[in-house]
């Protein structure tokens, strides 16, 4: 019976040091595995930033036609009259149609008030019709600002220039942004008394392209007609790319 008693006991404390070494096991392999004790990876972040100057190719110019009549019949014909005339005078001067688009048209009644601020109780229509032109020729804007104005034109919002193709500024700017990050990155490094390793990540910051407005608010159009041509200046746009690099160090 006692060595019964002692096989049973020492099957007991057998299975449970397996047990013990079972559960703990996966735990340090878990804990070899992780790398716990591996040195932390050491990196150095920078941002780098690459422009590219471009001379605009393309104008953008919204022009509007406003009538105003008590009569909205009237309003609408008049306004529709002088909006065909600018639209002609766009097209003659070798605008094409796929580059004029009807941008706004809208007719709305005004309340009229005496000096004293008191409803007069008549009613006077407005009708706005407005088209944007994009002019692919920059040397004609001002002849064009011109012939719209004398042609029925009194509202000039404004003009912006653009690139139609701006895909090889991008490329060239993203380029001079990674470099500039790499650059940067090297100079840190060497104050550190660092060595710069392999790029560990790298993200886009942000795309600018900023389209500058010239001549903006021309409107009166008894203003405009007076000058032969309206000087028009497109200046230089520039396209900007930022990203983020991340280096590993040594």
């Amino acid at each position: 019976m006692r060595t019964k008693l002692s096989v049973l006991f020492g099957l007991l404390v057998v299975t449970g040091l397996l047990a013990a070494w079972t559960s703990s096991a996966p735990q340090k392999v878990a804990a070899q595995t992780s790398g716990e004790s591996s040195t932390p990876l050491r990196t150095i972040a920078v941002n780098g930033t690459g422009k590219v100057y471009l001379t605009p190719d393309i104008a953008y110019v919204t022009i509007g036609v406003h009538t105003e009549n008590k009569d909205a019949a009237l309003a609408v014909a008049e306004n529709t009259k002088k909006a065909e005339d600018v639209k002609k005078a766009v097209t003659d001067m070798g605008v094409e149609a796929k580059d004029i688009q009807t941008v706004n048209f809208s007719i709305y009644p005004q309340q009229q008030y005496d000096t004293t601020g008191r409803p007069t109780g008549e009613i006077t229509y407005m009708v706005d019709n407005m088209i944007m032109v994009a002019v692919r020729d920059l040397d004609q804007i001002g002849e064009l600002l011109d012939a719209v104005v004398q042609a029925g034109a009194n509202s000039i919002s404004g003009i912006s220039f653009d690139v139609a193709d701006r895909s090889e500024a991008l490329s060239e700017a993203r380029k001079a942004a990674v470099d500039d990050a790499a650059l940067q990155a090297k100079e840190l490094a060497t104050a550190a008394g660092v060595t710069l390793g392999p790029v560990f990540s790298i993200s886009t910051a942000g795309i600018t392209q900023p389209i500058p407005m010239y001549e903006k608010g021309l409107g009166g159009g008894a203003a405009v007609a007076a000058q032969a041509a309206v000087p028009v200046s497109p200046g230089q746009m520039v396209v900007q790319v930022d990203v983020n690099v991340v280096y590993e160090i040594r």
